[in-house]
């Protein structure tokens, strides 16, 4: 199993309609690094998912429903994959955490942080989902 972070805005798709929705296409990512890694998800990985612009935090966690298929909005060479929602954190994780926290000094939200898709190790992700939980 891998692990990913998504970023969207919450006044754009916050994770509460995600949890509403049920499911949801996850598309419209226009950046080279964001594509391949949304085309290396599996079916069953698990998804950190970031609230970014307003609140700047990691509310929950996703799985992916469906593996990377041609993003509806373009004809272009871009991808898209489907999320189902898994866990909504009880204590939202920060960035102003992670980045005062030394074990996340390589963490792809802070050192690529305007990549929208980005890899999460797995203690990256089980530290997250202890601090969220």
């Amino acid at each position: 199993m891998n692990y990913w972070l998504v970023k969207s805005e919450p006044v754009k798709y916050p994770f509460e309609q995600l949890v509403a929705d049920g499911e949801t296409i996850w598309d419209g990512v226009r950046n080279y690094a964001a594509r391949n890694n949304l085309r290396a998800m599996k079916k069953g990985d698990l998804v950190l998912y970031y609230h970014s612009n307003e609140g700047l935090c990691i509310v929950g966690t996703a799985k992916v429903s469906k593996e990377a298929f041609q993003d509806p909005g373009t004809n272009e060479d871009w991808s898209a994959v489907c999320l189902k929602p898994f866990k909504k954190f009880k204590t939202p994780v920060t960035l102003a955490q992670l980045k005062a926290d030394k074990r996340f000094a390589t963490f792809e939200l802070i050192r690529l942080s305007r990549l929208s898709v980005a890899k999460v190790t797995p203690a990256e992700f089980d530290w997250i989902l202890t601090m969220g939980n």
